[in-house]
């Protein structure tokens, strides 16, 4: 390997520039450390100038062995990097560094885009400030596929261009939410792709449509003199959220009051309902009961719900395919729910390719295994 440049394996021949010492920390044994210690030649790449030819018991660039490594990323994946820093005696940066080299070379050797017939897409915030990653994930395995920093329309076409046309060809179904950075390029790339609109974001936006109906009898009540009234409504906000089967005995009577006293709001929380009711019925009959819904919707007299009567029926295609093909962003909300975690157990991370690289040992099952 003395003639191989370490980073494209090209040949160098006629660059030799002679041999360094070079030192990489291969175990930690209580306050002692041992060494492996080795002429290191140099050659000068076309490509990447000078590097330090490859050697098989450490990676490119780190100055520890492939085992100590390995160690190192697994103890990330399982406990916080300030334990692992502690108890590798390494900096708390370089905790990061390594998981970055070992999750590089790990993504090389399996292709996590292969196969794909039915993703998920969502974005997760990072950190403070906007700070968002895009995040795919396979629903036929549960595990991520792919994560990226940003959240917008470059970011969904870069994961598009490193998964090709022809596995573009092949996805079948890809769930989202109703943004149009997601559902444009996926749209116009994957075109033989049926677009699944997650359920919750639809009910969702039922929830928030009977929420403003709620401020505004409240207003209305407050400014008629009626305390009373407006302050049984303010009370009321999760008895009108909650699902029915789970409200408590004074949630219903509260429920019940507004049955009796206000008609409108009563009606708003019955479209709510019914909308919710639609996703635990067979397709035929959801079908059936969404016509239904819109329709009662516009002569609701109630503008939010007559808004969002508009909006579903712009995103009808990608509901009913929700519906038919019983596909929810489920599984990535389930992912990003750990993403949290470990960026909680981190207490925040400075880099997003860190996060990422640690990210993808945890949930794509590239976490190497303890060594020895």
């Amino acid at each position: 390997e003395r003639d191989r440049c370490g980073l494209c394996r090209r040949r160098a021949p006629g660059f030799d520039l002679g041999e360094g010492r070079r030192r990489w920390r291969a175990l930690d044994l209580g306050t002692t450390f041992a060494y492996v210690e080795a002429e290191a030649p140099r050659v000068r790449c076309r490509r990447h100038g000078v590097v330090v030819c490859a050697v098989p018991w450490a990676r490119h660039g780190s100055r520890f062995t492939r085992a100590f490594e390995d160690e190192v990323a697994w103890l990330a994946v399982n406990c916080s990097k300030s334990a692992v820093a502690a108890l590798m005696r390494i900096a708390w940066r370089t905790v990061g560094g390594i998981c970055e080299r070992v999750c590089a070379e790990a993504e090389r050797e399996v292709d996590l885009l292969a196969g794909l017939r039915r993703i998920g897409i969502d974005e997760i915030s990072q950190r403070k400030g906007q700070r968002y990653l895009t995040v795919v994930v396979c629903h036929d395995t549960g595990r991520l596929v792919w994560a990226a920093a940003g959240r917008d329309r470059k970011t969904v076409e870069a994961f598009l261009d490193q998964l090709g046309e022809e596995r573009c060809k092949q996805l079948e179904l890809v769930s989202c939410d109703m943004a149009s950075w997601i559902s444009g390029p996926v749209a116009e790339r994957c075109p033989q792709a049926e677009l699944c609109l997650d359920p919750f974001h639809i009910v969702q936006l039922a929830t928030d449509a009977l929420d403003e109906i709620r401020r505004e009898v409240w207003n209305e009540a407050r400014r008629a003199g009626q305390t009373a009234v407006a302050q049984d409504l303010k009370g009321a906000r999760f008895a009108l959220w909650k699902n029915p089967d789970n409200l408590t005995a004074r949630q219903q009577a509260k429920l019940s009051d507004i049955q009796r006293t206000n008609r409108r709001l009563y009606r708003a929380y019955l479209l709510k309902e019914q909308l919710r009711q639609i996703y635990r019925l067979p397709a035929e009959e959801a079908v059936a009961l969404l016509d239904r819904w819109l329709a009662w919707a516009r002569r609701s007299r109630l503008e939010p719900f007559r808004k969002l009567a508009r909006t579903i029926t712009d995103q009808r295609t990608g509901i009913l395919a929700a519906i038919k093909h019983r596909l929810s962003n489920a599984r990535v909300e389930a992912i990003n729910t750990q993403i949290r975690l470990i960026t909680r157990r981190a207490f925040g991370f400075h880099s997003a390719n860190a996060l990422i690289a640690l990210a993808m040992l945890s949930l794509a099952d590239l976490c190497p295994s303890l060594p020895h």
